[in-house]
C-alpha cells in the first residue's frame, strides 16, 4: 500500500510539474512580442564611410524589443529625402581659414537635390548662415571664418541640443512604411568638442550631463550625428584634445554618425575626412523593422544592428515610431 502511495503522489508531482513547465513557457511566449507586431519604427544604417560595397539587407540583423531578425524594409537613402546641416563652432581657431575651399567644395559636391545647410554655434544656439536649400553653390557662397572667440559656442552640446528639438522646416518624404514622415537628418559637427559647462578638461571629470543630453535628445529627433575635431581658440592642450574627442566620439556613436578625426591636434587636411562623409552618406540604407514602445511613449529603446564583414553604424538606442 505504502508503494502505491508514493508511486501516485509521484506521479502527480510530474503532472504538476509539467502543468508548470507550460505555463511558464507560455508566460514567456506572451512576455516576448511576436514577429510582426508593434510600432512600424525606421532609423538610419551606414556603413563605414571607407567601404563602397552595396549592403543587401536579408543579411542584416536588428535586436530590438525582444526580436532579433532582418530588417523588415531595407532602402538606399536617397538624396532627394535628405537633409545635412553643416554645423560650425564658431569658436574653432582662425587656422581653420585654409579649409573653406575644401569646405566650399564638399557642399557643391553633396548629391543633386539634397538639401544642405550652413549654421554655426554661438553662444548655446545655432545661427544659421543659409537654411536648407538644394542650391549647393548659394550654400557655399554661405560659408564664412568663424569668430574665433574662445568659448563662443558656450557649449557645443547645449546647441546641439536647442537645434534638433527645434529642427527647421518639416517637410516629408514617401516612404513603404509611412505615408508620412520626415526627410532624414544629418548633421556634421566641426567642433573641439570640450564642454566648458562641464568644467575641467582632466580626464577624472569626462562623465557631461550636457553631453548625455545632447545624445538622448538627438536619438529622440532620429538625427545622425558625424563629427570632425578641431581646436579652439582658447581652450587647448592634450586633455582638451582628449575630452572633447572623447566626447564628439561618444556623441557620434550613439547617434549613427562617425567620429572622424582621432588624433593629436587638428587634422592636417579636412579634405579626405569630409570625403569619407560623403562615402557613409552613398553607402546609408533606411532600416524598418516593428518594435514595442515602453511604458513611457517618450521612453527610448535599445537597438543593436550587425551584418557580415562590415562595420555598421546606428543609433544605440531609438524613440519607438521614429520615420526616416
Amino acid at each position: 500500500m505504502k508503494n502505491n502511495l508514493q508511486v501516485a503522489f509521484a506521479s502527480k508531482l510530474v503532472a504538476m510539474l509539467k502543468v508548470a513547465v507550460v505555463a511558464f513557457s507560455l508566460a514567456i511566449f506572451v512576455a516576448i512580442p511576436a514577429l510582426g507586431q508593434g510600432e512600424p519604427t525606421q532609423i538610419l544604417v551606414s556603413a563605414d564611410g571607407k567601404s563602397s560595397a552595396k549592403l543587401d539587407g536579408s543579411t542584416i540583423t536588428i535586436e530590438v524589443s525582444g526580436h532579433k531578425g532582418p530588417p523588415l524594409t531595407w532602402e538606399p537613402l536617397a538624396p532627394s529625402d535628405t537633409q545635412v546641416v553643416l554645423l560650425i563652432d564658431d569658436g574653432v581657431r582662425e587656422t581653420i581659414i585654409r579649409e573653406m575651399d575644401n569646405l566650399r567644395t564638399f557642399v557643391r559636391t553633396l548629391p543633386e537635390g539634397m538639401q544642405v545647410m550652413i549654421a554655426y554655434m554661438q553662444y548655446g544656439r545655432v545661427v544659421a548662415a543659409q537654411g536648407f536649400t538644394t542650391d549647393h553653390e548659394r550654400a557655399a557662397a554661405a560659408l564664412h571664418l568663424p569668430q574665433g572667440v574662445p568659448g563662443a559656442s558656450a557649449s557645443p552640446y547645449v546647441c546641439l541640443s536647442d537645434f534638433v528639438k527645434n529642427w527647421p522646416g518639416g517637410e516629408t518624404a514617401s516612404s513603404s512604411m509611412s505615408a508620412s514622415r520626415h526627410k532624414a537628418r544629418v548633421v556634421l559637427m566641426i567642433s573641439n568638442g570640450v564642454d566648458p559647462y562641464n568644467g575641467s578638461t582632466s580626464i577624472l571629470n569626462q562623465d557631461s550631463t550636457y553631453v548625455s543630453a545632447a545624445v538622448t535628445a538627438t536619438q529622440r529627433a532620429g538625427v545622425a550625428v558625424s563629427a570632425i575635431y578641431f581646436g579652439d581658440s582658447g581652450i587647448n592642450g592634450t586633455s582638451a584634445n582628449d575630452s572633447g574627442q572623447n566626447y564628439l566620439s561618444q556623441v557620434a556613436t550613439n547617434t549613427g554618425g562617425i567620429s572622424l578625426w582621432q588624433g593629436m591636434g587638428n587634422p592636417p587636411s579636412l579634405e579626405p575626412y569630409l570625403k569619407e562623409f560623403q562615402q557613409a552618406l552613398a553607402s546609408t540604407y533606411i532600416a524598418g523593422f516593428l518594435t514595442t514602445p515602453g511604458r513611457n511613449p517618450d521612453e527610448l529603446v535599445r537597438v543593436k544592428i550587425s551584418g557580415p564583414h562590415v562595420k555598421l553604424h546606428a543609433p544605440s538606442e531609438i524613440l519607438p515610431g521614429n520615420r526616416e
